[in-house]
């Protein structure tokens, strides 16, 4: 097996989503030079999501970058029947994204860039709402950081002194 082989079976279990691509000009002395950003969000629709942020003179390029970047920043996600255990509030500097569990059938109700994570960590029914800065970059960090907050029911059952079962049914 080479290693054109394992890329490709690595593509195969990986959703990447191009949530932002970003053209900027400097201009020099021949006229104008552009280089590109690109955010992705990759995940495996299985509890597992990441984000990249990635620039360079080519679009391409830049996605790739943003690409790899994701797969190295992989978190898990507590997924309980499709949505998230309880409500969350994630904020990064002006952003905040409100998170609430839904019933199943209801879907993703979000925006963009929460919609992206979601879809690639394989939730499927959740609401959430951006309030303040809706930048996509501070509301993808904003997501991450609402997530990272959500507590894990097994040590929430430790702590409690209760069993798993009585706590998740």
């Amino acid at each position: 097996m080479d290693r054109r082989d394992r890329d490709d079976r690595s593509r195969d279990i990986y959703v990447e989503k191009l949530v932002k691509l970003n053209r900027t000009a400097k201009v020099v002395k021949g006229g104008r030079r552009f280089s590109f950003s690109a955010l992705t969000v990759v995940g495996d629709r299985s509890g597992n999501v990441g984000y990249g942020f990635g620039k360079a003179n080519d679009v391409t390029e830049a996605i790739r970058k943003s690409i790899d970047k994701a797969k190295r920043s992989m978190v898990k996600l507590p997924v309980k029947n499709g949505t998230i255990p309880h409500d969350v509030i994630g904020e990064y500097k002006a952003s905040r994204v409100i998170m609430m569990p839904a019933c199943p059938g209801s879907g993703i109700i979000a925006g963009g860039a929460v919609r992206a994570i979601m879809e690639a960590g394989g939730i499927t029914d959740i609401q959430a709402k951006c309030v303040g800065s809706r930048s996509a970059v501070n509301v993808i960090r904003a997501t991450f950081k609402g997530l990272e907050g959500i507590f894990d029911a097994r040590v929430v059952a430790h702590n409690r002194g209760k069993a798993l079962k009585d706590m998740w049914g």
